[in-house]
Protein backbone atom coordinates (compact mmCIF):
# COMPACT_ATOMS: atom_id res chain seq x y z
CA UNK A 1 0.00 0.00 0.00
CA UNK A 2 2.83 2.40 0.77
CA UNK A 3 4.28 1.74 -2.67
CA UNK A 4 1.14 2.90 -4.42
CA UNK A 5 0.88 5.98 -2.26
CA UNK A 6 -2.19 5.04 -0.28
CA UNK A 7 -2.16 5.70 3.45
CA UNK A 8 -4.93 3.43 4.62
CA UNK A 9 -4.97 -0.33 4.33
CA UNK A 10 -8.61 -0.79 3.38
CA UNK A 11 -8.43 0.32 -0.25
CA UNK A 12 -9.07 -3.19 -1.66
CA UNK A 13 -12.25 -3.37 0.43
CA UNK A 14 -13.30 0.07 -0.84
CA UNK A 15 -12.79 -0.94 -4.47
CA UNK A 16 -14.57 -4.28 -4.06
CA UNK A 17 -17.47 -2.47 -2.38
CA UNK A 18 -17.78 -0.26 -5.43
CA UNK A 19 -17.69 -3.21 -7.81
CA UNK A 20 -20.18 -5.35 -5.91
CA UNK A 21 -22.72 -2.56 -5.51
CA UNK A 22 -22.28 -1.36 -9.09
CA UNK A 23 -22.80 -4.82 -10.53
CA UNK A 24 -25.77 -5.46 -8.24
CA UNK A 25 -27.55 -2.36 -9.51
CA UNK A 26 -26.58 -3.07 -13.13
CA UNK A 27 -28.09 -6.57 -12.85
CA UNK A 28 -31.16 -5.13 -11.12
CA UNK A 29 -31.60 -2.58 -13.90
CA UNK A 30 -31.13 -5.10 -16.68
CA UNK A 31 -33.22 -7.98 -15.33
CA UNK A 32 -35.76 -6.60 -12.88
CA UNK A 33 -36.73 -3.12 -14.08
CA UNK A 34 -38.75 -1.98 -17.06
CA UNK A 35 -36.91 -0.34 -19.91
CA UNK A 36 -38.84 2.92 -19.65
CA UNK A 37 -37.92 3.25 -15.96
CA UNK A 38 -34.21 3.47 -16.71
CA UNK A 39 -32.17 6.58 -17.33
CA UNK A 40 -29.96 6.57 -20.47
CA UNK A 41 -26.86 5.69 -18.46
CA UNK A 42 -28.67 2.93 -16.54
CA UNK A 43 -30.01 1.49 -19.78
CA UNK A 44 -26.54 1.55 -21.26
CA UNK A 45 -24.84 -0.18 -18.33
CA UNK A 46 -27.66 -2.64 -17.55
CA UNK A 47 -26.56 -6.28 -17.37
CA UNK A 48 -29.21 -8.49 -18.94
CA UNK A 49 -27.66 -11.88 -18.22
CA UNK A 50 -26.63 -13.17 -14.81
CA UNK A 51 -22.82 -13.44 -14.72
CA UNK A 52 -21.28 -16.81 -14.04
CA UNK A 53 -19.32 -17.36 -10.85
CA UNK A 54 -16.06 -17.12 -12.80
CA UNK A 55 -17.08 -13.85 -14.44
CA UNK A 56 -18.20 -12.43 -11.10
CA UNK A 57 -14.96 -13.31 -9.31
CA UNK A 58 -12.86 -12.19 -12.26
CA UNK A 59 -14.54 -8.78 -12.30
CA UNK A 60 -14.19 -8.24 -8.56
CA UNK A 61 -10.75 -9.70 -7.97
CA UNK A 62 -8.76 -9.16 -11.17
CA UNK A 63 -5.16 -8.25 -10.45
CA UNK A 64 -5.23 -4.99 -12.40
CA UNK A 65 -7.55 -3.13 -10.07
CA UNK A 66 -7.72 -5.03 -6.80
CA UNK A 67 -5.45 -2.64 -4.85
CA UNK A 68 -6.25 0.88 -6.03
CA UNK A 69 -8.86 0.45 -8.74
CA UNK A 70 -10.03 2.38 -10.57
CA UNK A 71 -13.62 1.23 -10.73
CA UNK A 72 -14.89 0.10 -14.10
CA UNK A 73 -18.30 -1.07 -15.21
CA UNK A 74 -18.93 -4.79 -15.60
CA UNK A 75 -19.69 -4.34 -19.29
CA UNK A 76 -16.40 -2.55 -19.94
CA UNK A 77 -14.50 -5.30 -18.15
CA UNK A 78 -16.25 -8.12 -20.04
CA UNK A 79 -15.74 -6.31 -23.34
CA UNK A 80 -12.02 -6.18 -22.57
CA UNK A 81 -11.83 -9.81 -21.44
CA UNK A 82 -13.60 -10.99 -24.58
CA UNK A 83 -11.03 -9.15 -26.70
CA UNK A 84 -13.42 -7.22 -28.89
CA UNK A 85 -11.96 -4.87 -31.51
CA UNK A 86 -13.23 -1.43 -32.40
CA UNK A 87 -13.32 0.83 -35.39
CA UNK A 88 -13.39 4.58 -35.56
CA UNK A 89 -16.32 5.70 -37.63
CA UNK A 90 -17.06 9.10 -38.95
CA UNK A 91 -20.50 10.11 -40.11
CA UNK A 92 -20.74 11.46 -43.61
CA UNK A 93 -23.08 14.27 -44.58
CA UNK A 94 -25.65 11.75 -45.84
CA UNK A 95 -25.69 9.99 -42.46
CA UNK A 96 -23.74 6.94 -43.59
CA UNK A 97 -20.72 5.85 -41.64
CA UNK A 98 -17.35 5.76 -43.32
CA UNK A 99 -14.79 3.57 -41.57
CA UNK A 100 -11.50 5.42 -41.40
CA UNK A 101 -9.37 3.40 -39.02
CA UNK A 102 -9.28 -0.14 -37.76
CA UNK A 103 -6.80 -1.68 -35.36
CA UNK A 104 -7.37 -4.90 -33.49
CA UNK A 105 -4.66 -4.48 -30.89
CA UNK A 106 -3.91 -0.80 -30.25
CA UNK A 107 -0.65 -0.22 -28.42
CA UNK A 108 -0.81 1.34 -24.93
CA UNK A 109 2.93 2.06 -24.83
CA UNK A 110 2.73 5.83 -25.30
CA UNK A 111 -0.13 6.24 -22.81
CA UNK A 112 1.61 4.06 -20.23
CA UNK A 113 4.92 5.91 -20.64
CA UNK A 114 3.24 9.29 -20.19
CA UNK A 115 1.41 8.13 -17.08
CA UNK A 116 4.54 6.62 -15.56
CA UNK A 117 6.32 9.95 -16.05
CA UNK A 118 3.47 11.66 -14.20
CA UNK A 119 3.80 9.04 -11.45
CA UNK A 120 7.52 9.71 -11.13
CA UNK A 121 7.08 13.46 -10.90
CA UNK A 122 4.22 13.12 -8.39
CA UNK A 123 6.22 10.75 -6.22
CA UNK A 124 9.26 13.03 -6.29
CA UNK A 125 7.12 16.02 -5.36
CA UNK A 126 5.49 14.10 -2.52
CA UNK A 127 8.81 12.91 -1.10
CA UNK A 128 10.36 16.37 -1.16
CA UNK A 129 8.00 19.34 -1.11
CA UNK A 130 5.10 17.68 0.73
CA UNK A 131 7.23 16.83 3.75
CA UNK A 132 8.18 20.48 4.21
CA UNK A 133 4.58 21.73 4.05
CA UNK A 134 2.55 19.68 6.54
CA UNK A 135 -1.17 20.37 6.72
CA UNK A 136 -0.98 20.08 10.52
CA UNK A 137 0.97 23.35 10.63
CA UNK A 138 -2.30 25.17 9.86
CA UNK A 139 -3.41 24.53 13.47
CA UNK A 140 -0.07 25.24 15.11
CA UNK A 141 -0.58 27.76 17.94
CA UNK A 142 2.51 29.80 17.14
CA UNK A 143 1.62 29.86 13.43
CA UNK A 144 -1.88 31.10 14.09
CA UNK A 145 -0.69 33.74 16.57
CA UNK A 146 2.17 35.21 14.55
CA UNK A 147 1.28 34.86 10.87
CA UNK A 148 -0.94 37.36 9.06
CA UNK A 149 -4.25 36.30 7.53
CA UNK A 150 -3.07 36.57 3.88
CA UNK A 151 -0.07 34.35 4.64
CA UNK A 152 -2.31 31.86 6.44
CA UNK A 153 -4.54 31.68 3.37
CA UNK A 154 -1.54 31.16 1.11
CA UNK A 155 -0.10 28.44 3.35
CA UNK A 156 -3.49 26.72 3.54
CA UNK A 157 -3.65 26.53 -0.25
CA UNK A 158 -0.02 25.50 -0.72
CA UNK A 159 -0.11 22.82 1.99
CA UNK A 160 -3.25 21.22 0.59
CA UNK A 161 -1.95 21.45 -2.96
CA UNK A 162 1.21 19.67 -1.77
CA UNK A 163 -0.93 16.89 -0.27
CA UNK A 164 -2.52 15.99 -3.60
CA UNK A 165 0.42 14.40 -5.52
CA UNK A 166 0.20 11.18 -3.51
CA UNK A 167 -3.28 10.69 -4.94
CA UNK A 168 -2.06 11.67 -8.40
CA UNK A 169 0.63 9.00 -8.06
CA UNK A 170 -1.68 6.22 -6.85
CA UNK A 171 -4.50 6.82 -9.32
CA UNK A 172 -2.24 7.43 -12.32
CA UNK A 173 -0.19 4.31 -11.55
CA UNK A 174 -3.38 2.26 -11.24
CA UNK A 175 -4.55 3.65 -14.58
CA UNK A 176 -1.18 2.83 -16.18
CA UNK A 177 -1.29 -0.75 -14.85
CA UNK A 178 -4.69 -1.29 -16.44
CA UNK A 179 -3.51 0.25 -19.70
CA UNK A 180 -0.39 -1.90 -19.74
CA UNK A 181 -2.65 -4.95 -19.50
CA UNK A 182 -4.67 -3.63 -22.45
CA UNK A 183 -7.62 -2.28 -20.47
CA UNK A 184 -8.79 1.32 -20.66
CA UNK A 185 -8.92 1.69 -24.45
CA UNK A 186 -11.77 3.98 -25.48
CA UNK A 187 -11.36 4.07 -29.21
CA UNK A 188 -9.70 6.47 -31.61
CA UNK A 189 -9.99 10.18 -32.07
CA UNK A 190 -10.70 11.78 -35.44
CA UNK A 191 -7.01 11.60 -36.31
CA UNK A 192 -6.79 7.89 -35.62
CA UNK A 193 -4.85 8.24 -32.35
CA UNK A 194 -5.81 5.72 -29.70
CA UNK A 195 -7.40 6.96 -26.48
CA UNK A 196 -6.62 5.24 -23.18
CA UNK A 197 -8.75 7.20 -20.73
CA UNK A 198 -11.82 4.97 -20.36
CA UNK A 199 -11.24 4.44 -16.63
CA UNK A 200 -8.96 7.39 -15.84
CA UNK A 201 -9.60 8.75 -12.38
CA UNK A 202 -8.40 12.34 -12.60
CA UNK A 203 -7.40 15.21 -14.86
CA UNK A 204 -4.61 17.04 -13.09
CA UNK A 205 -4.64 20.21 -15.16
CA UNK A 206 -8.37 20.71 -14.68
CA UNK A 207 -8.00 20.08 -10.95
CA UNK A 208 -5.23 22.59 -10.38
CA UNK A 209 -6.83 25.26 -12.56
CA UNK A 210 -10.46 24.65 -11.67
CA UNK A 211 -12.58 27.78 -11.46
CA UNK A 212 -15.55 26.23 -9.69
CA UNK A 213 -16.24 23.68 -6.98
CA UNK A 214 -18.04 21.60 -9.60
CA UNK A 215 -15.11 21.64 -12.00
CA UNK A 216 -12.77 20.43 -9.25
CA UNK A 217 -15.03 17.52 -8.26
CA UNK A 218 -15.75 16.65 -11.89
CA UNK A 219 -12.06 15.93 -12.40
CA UNK A 220 -11.13 14.42 -9.02
CA UNK A 221 -11.64 10.68 -8.35
CA UNK A 222 -13.85 10.50 -11.41
CA UNK A 223 -14.88 6.85 -11.23
CA UNK A 224 -15.89 7.13 -7.58
CA UNK A 225 -17.96 10.21 -8.39
CA UNK A 226 -19.76 8.27 -11.10
CA UNK A 227 -20.29 5.34 -8.73
CA UNK A 228 -21.87 7.64 -6.14
CA UNK A 229 -24.13 9.12 -8.78
CA UNK A 230 -25.25 5.75 -10.14
CA UNK A 231 -25.83 3.87 -6.89
CA UNK A 232 -27.05 6.72 -4.69
CA UNK A 233 -27.97 10.04 -6.26
CA UNK A 234 -30.09 8.71 -9.12
CA UNK A 235 -31.90 6.32 -6.79
CA UNK A 236 -32.38 8.49 -3.68
CA UNK A 237 -36.01 9.20 -2.81
CA UNK A 238 -35.26 12.37 -0.83
CA UNK A 239 -32.36 14.78 -0.29
CA UNK A 240 -30.14 13.06 -2.88
CA UNK A 241 -27.29 15.54 -2.45
CA UNK A 242 -27.03 15.02 1.30
CA UNK A 243 -27.43 11.25 0.99
CA UNK A 244 -24.71 11.09 -1.64
CA UNK A 245 -22.18 13.03 0.41
CA UNK A 246 -22.96 10.97 3.53
CA UNK A 247 -22.51 7.75 1.57
CA UNK A 248 -19.17 9.03 0.34
CA UNK A 249 -18.09 9.68 3.94
CA UNK A 250 -19.24 6.22 5.10
CA UNK A 251 -17.47 4.57 2.17
CA UNK A 252 -14.19 6.30 3.04
CA UNK A 253 -14.18 5.03 6.62
CA UNK A 254 -15.04 5.84 10.22
CA UNK A 255 -12.81 8.84 10.88
CA UNK A 256 -14.84 11.91 11.97
CA UNK A 257 -12.81 14.10 9.64
CA UNK A 258 -14.41 12.42 6.64
CA UNK A 259 -17.87 13.38 7.84
CA UNK A 260 -16.84 16.97 8.58
CA UNK A 261 -15.37 17.30 5.11
CA UNK A 262 -18.34 15.87 3.23
CA UNK A 263 -20.95 17.73 5.27
CA UNK A 264 -19.01 20.92 4.60
CA UNK A 265 -18.92 19.83 0.97
CA UNK A 266 -22.72 19.83 0.84
CA UNK A 267 -22.80 23.50 1.83
CA UNK A 268 -19.97 24.37 -0.55
CA UNK A 269 -21.56 22.58 -3.48
CA UNK A 270 -24.98 24.16 -3.08
CA UNK A 271 -23.61 27.64 -2.38
CA UNK A 272 -21.17 27.51 -5.28
CA UNK A 273 -23.93 26.45 -7.64
CA UNK A 274 -26.24 29.18 -6.40
CA UNK A 275 -23.49 31.76 -6.92
CA UNK A 276 -22.74 30.50 -10.40
CA UNK A 277 -26.39 30.42 -11.47
CA UNK A 278 -27.06 33.96 -10.26
CA UNK A 279 -23.82 35.78 -11.02
CA UNK A 280 -21.73 34.17 -13.74
CA UNK A 281 -23.80 35.34 -16.73
CA UNK A 282 -22.93 38.95 -15.94
CA UNK A 283 -19.22 38.34 -16.60
CA UNK A 284 -19.02 36.15 -19.71
CA UNK A 285 -19.67 38.61 -22.52
CA UNK A 286 -16.43 40.59 -22.38
CA UNK A 287 -13.15 38.59 -22.64
CA UNK A 288 -11.21 40.88 -20.25
CA UNK A 289 -14.02 40.77 -17.70
CA UNK A 290 -14.31 37.01 -18.16
CA UNK A 291 -10.58 36.65 -17.51
CA UNK A 292 -10.83 38.65 -14.28
CA UNK A 293 -13.84 36.57 -13.28
CA UNK A 294 -11.92 33.35 -13.93
CA UNK A 295 -8.96 34.51 -11.85
CA UNK A 296 -11.20 35.47 -8.94
CA UNK A 297 -13.20 32.24 -9.10
CA UNK A 298 -9.99 30.20 -9.33
CA UNK A 299 -8.72 31.79 -6.12
CA UNK A 300 -12.07 31.35 -4.40
CA UNK A 301 -12.34 27.73 -5.54
CA UNK A 302 -8.86 26.77 -4.37
CA UNK A 303 -9.37 28.37 -0.97
CA UNK A 304 -12.81 26.76 -0.59
CA UNK A 305 -11.51 23.32 -1.55
CA UNK A 306 -8.57 23.63 0.83
CA UNK A 307 -10.81 24.81 3.66
CA UNK A 308 -13.21 21.92 3.04
CA UNK A 309 -10.70 19.07 2.96
CA UNK A 310 -8.55 19.97 5.98
CA UNK A 311 -10.56 17.60 8.25
CA UNK A 312 -10.14 14.88 5.62
CA UNK A 313 -6.38 15.11 6.20
CA UNK A 314 -6.44 15.72 9.96
CA UNK A 315 -9.05 12.96 10.49
CA UNK A 316 -9.84 13.70 14.17
CA UNK A 317 -12.51 15.97 15.61
CA UNK A 318 -10.34 18.11 17.88
CA UNK A 319 -7.76 19.30 15.31
CA UNK A 320 -10.50 19.78 12.71
CA UNK A 321 -12.51 22.03 15.00
CA UNK A 322 -9.33 23.83 16.01
CA UNK A 323 -8.78 24.69 12.36
CA UNK A 324 -12.36 25.76 11.66
CA UNK A 325 -12.45 27.76 14.90
CA UNK A 326 -9.28 29.58 13.92
CA UNK A 327 -11.12 30.60 10.76
CA UNK A 328 -14.26 31.43 12.78
CA UNK A 329 -16.23 29.02 10.55
CA UNK A 330 -16.27 31.88 8.08
CA UNK A 331 -16.87 29.85 4.91
CA UNK A 332 -19.60 27.79 6.57
CA UNK A 333 -21.37 31.00 7.52
CA UNK A 334 -20.80 32.50 4.06
CA UNK A 335 -22.32 29.44 2.37
CA UNK A 336 -25.40 29.55 4.60
CA UNK A 337 -25.88 33.25 3.86
CA UNK A 338 -25.55 32.64 0.13
CA UNK A 339 -28.20 29.93 0.26
CA UNK A 340 -30.52 32.19 2.25
CA UNK A 341 -30.03 35.25 0.07
CA UNK A 342 -29.62 34.03 -3.51
CA UNK A 343 -32.64 32.46 -5.21
CA UNK A 344 -32.37 28.89 -6.44
CA UNK A 345 -32.78 28.35 -10.15
CA UNK A 346 -36.30 27.33 -11.08
CA UNK A 347 -37.88 25.47 -13.95
CA UNK A 348 -40.76 26.75 -16.04
CA UNK A 349 -43.16 24.89 -13.76
CA UNK A 350 -41.85 26.82 -10.77
CA UNK A 351 -40.16 23.89 -9.07
CA UNK A 352 -36.54 23.87 -8.09
CA UNK A 353 -34.46 22.70 -11.00
CA UNK A 354 -32.75 19.43 -10.30
CA UNK A 355 -29.45 20.68 -11.70
CA UNK A 356 -29.28 23.37 -9.05
CA UNK A 357 -29.08 20.82 -6.26
CA UNK A 358 -27.24 17.99 -7.97
CA UNK A 359 -23.89 16.85 -6.65
CA UNK A 360 -20.97 18.18 -8.59
CA UNK A 361 -20.37 15.21 -10.87
CA UNK A 362 -23.47 14.31 -12.86
CA UNK A 363 -24.06 15.49 -16.38
CA UNK A 364 -20.92 16.46 -18.18
CA UNK A 365 -18.75 13.92 -16.37
CA UNK A 366 -21.27 11.18 -17.05
CA UNK A 367 -21.25 12.10 -20.73
CA UNK A 368 -17.53 11.50 -20.91
CA UNK A 369 -17.37 8.28 -18.94
CA UNK A 370 -20.67 6.68 -19.96
CA UNK A 371 -21.30 8.16 -23.37
CA UNK A 372 -17.65 8.44 -24.31
CA UNK A 373 -17.69 12.12 -25.25
CA UNK A 374 -15.38 14.93 -24.19
CA UNK A 375 -16.16 16.28 -20.72
CA UNK A 376 -17.61 19.52 -22.04
CA UNK A 377 -19.69 18.12 -24.87
CA UNK A 378 -23.27 16.87 -25.03
CA UNK A 379 -24.93 14.16 -27.04
CA UNK A 380 -28.42 13.16 -28.12
CA UNK A 381 -27.61 9.48 -28.74
CA UNK A 382 -30.49 7.08 -28.27
CA UNK A 383 -29.96 3.97 -26.23
CA UNK A 384 -31.43 0.53 -26.63
CA UNK A 385 -30.44 -3.05 -26.14
CA UNK A 386 -28.97 -3.40 -29.64
CA UNK A 387 -26.69 -0.40 -29.06
CA UNK A 388 -25.08 -1.49 -25.80
CA UNK A 389 -21.59 -1.31 -27.24
CA UNK A 390 -22.00 1.87 -29.24
CA UNK A 391 -23.59 3.68 -26.30
CA UNK A 392 -20.41 3.07 -24.34
CA UNK A 393 -18.22 4.12 -27.27
CA UNK A 394 -20.34 6.36 -29.52
CA UNK A 395 -17.39 7.13 -31.77
CA UNK A 396 -16.81 3.41 -32.28
CA UNK A 397 -18.58 0.65 -34.10
CA UNK A 398 -18.13 -2.95 -33.21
Amino acid sequence: MIIIGVENMHNPMMIITQKITSLAYEIHDGMFRKEEELTPSQRCLAVRRMPSLLEYLSYNCNFMGILAGPLCSYKDYITFIEGRSYQLTQSEANGKEDVKYEQTDPSPNIAVTQKLLICGFSLLFHMTVTKTLPVEYNIDDNFRATVSLPMRIIYLYVSLMAARPKYYFAWTLADAINNAAGFGFRGYDKNGASRWDLISNLRIQHIEFSTSFKMFLDNWNIQTALWLKRVCYERASFSPTIQTFILSAIWHGVYPGYYLTFLTGVLMTLAARAMRNNIRHYFVDSPPVKLCYDVITWIATQVAISYTVVPFVLLSVKPSFMFYSSWYFCLHIACILVLLILPLKRTQKGSIEQASIKPSWPKKLEEENVLGQNSYSTTNNSFNQKQEITCRYPALKQ
